[in-house]
């Protein structure tokens, strides 16, 4: 059983929990749920950066919430007034002055809404992390509690008894997007040393521990894709404007866009595909239907329509990938075939395609890589 009192002071069977992210707060909510301790969630992290790995994180962790039926608090996303916060500690390393700083303005918001809200008692899941410092959480922890009487501060320690190894337990279990970096820019700046193989084999295995999510995401992507490509016609819809559009036939793990190909020739939309006829070069084929495919080069079926060469015409690419980031950049499979075809046709809008895990803060960039006018996850 939990301490019934922290410093002294009694514990509520309801505490409020600051959450970093879902897989941090997985075990030790089971924990606390456990021992009759109900949490409320609390989510603020404006350090988050950017704002569409912000909004993942978010919705993994009321997803987790609302899964238990417990409350969940949304808290403000302000990145600009967090980067005032730590002005001065931009080149700290990791575990430095930047990382107490940031770790004080999360919790010391906790500890206000705790008070707010009538909590007694908040803790926060920050501790649970081997890649933060113990000490630096606490003192954070601390802080916030004597800027708010009333309210105290649980400085548990989340790394012991198992927790670390239930931990990854549930990430798996739940399928959490498992991110590869702490939050924010700095922090990223480690993300910037990943060499591209490393980077790939990141994403095979974040692949392997959402495979569960993978079809129910590709739904929600092709209507994305759908409005996306819509958009570039506007005002005048689609049907006005049968350009061809360059697709991809899916391999098994990349974003599967095949139903929306019956619906963008429904509109006048001719589907090209891309074909491997070298090892530096593709061609583009039409696609007519899944009969029409062969399995080609590298196992990914290729079109054997009619050849086409008005490359002038085409008026939006859809790009798989493996990684992309907020700029823009895209990792591809390494073999280049893309950057290759659309740096000789620069008029062609870009959308890169791809899991909401496969939004990364940066990917390596060379100066022949390609990069896409819009991302859709």
């Amino acid at each position: 059983m939990p301490p019934r009192s922290v410093c002294g002071k009694p514990v509520d069977s309801k505490i409020l929990l600051h959450a970093c992210c879902a897989p941090c707060s997985s075990a030790i909510v089971e924990w606390l749920m456990q021992r009759d301790i109900q949490p409320t969630i609390y989510y603020f992290n404006p350090n988050i950066w950017p704002r569409e790995e912000y909004e993942i994180r978010k919705q993994e962790s009321k997803r987790h919430a609302e899964s238990l039926g417990l409350q969940w608090i949304d808290g403000d996303y302000d990145h600009q007034q967090w980067l005032q916060g730590v002005c001065g500690l931009e080149q700290e390393p990791e575990r430095g002055r930047r990382c107490e700083q940031c770790f004080r303005l999360r919790l010391m918001a906790a500890a206000k809404t705790a008070s707010e809200r009538s909590f007694s008692c908040f803790a926060t899941t920050l501790a649970s992390s081997r890649w933060k410092n113990l000490e630096q959480v606490n003192r954070a922890g601390l802080a916030a509690q004597e800027a708010f009487p009333g309210v105290t501060f649980w400085a548990q320690n989340w790394r012991k008894g198992g927790l670390q190894e239930r931990r990854n337990e549930l990430l798996r279990q739940y399928q959490f997007y498992n991110q590869q970096y702490c939050g924010c820019e700095f922090s990223a700046r480690s993300a910037q040393a990943l060499t591209k193989p490393l980077l790939r084999e990141q994403m095979r295995e974040a692949k392997r521990q959402h495979a569960m999510l993978l079809p129910q995401w590709s739904r929600q992507i092709v209507d994305k894709l759908h409005a996306q490509i819509n958009a570039t016609y506007h005002p005048s819809p689609i049907t006005h404007h049968p350009s061809p559009i360059l697709a991809y036939w899916p391999l098994p793990d990349e974003v599967d866009i095949r139903p929306l190909f019956d619906c963008l020739v429904a509109e006048g939309a001719t589907i090209l595909l891309p074909r491997v006829t070298g090892a530096a070069t593709m061609e583009l084929r039409r696609y007519t239907s899944p009969a029409d495919l062969r399995e080609g080069t590298f196992h990914i079926m290729e079109p054997t329509g009619e050849l086409f060469t008005a490359y002038d015409q085409i008026a939006v690419a859809l790009v798989p990938g493996v990684a992309f980031d907020a700029a823009g950049h895209r990792l591809g499979r390494g073999r280049g075939y893309y950057d290759r075809f659309l740096a000789l046709h620069p008029h062609i809008r870009k959308i890169g395609v791809c899991f909401p895990f496969q939004r990364v803060a940066t990917v390596p960039a060379e100066a022949h890589d390609v990069t896409m006018d819009v991302v859709v996850s």
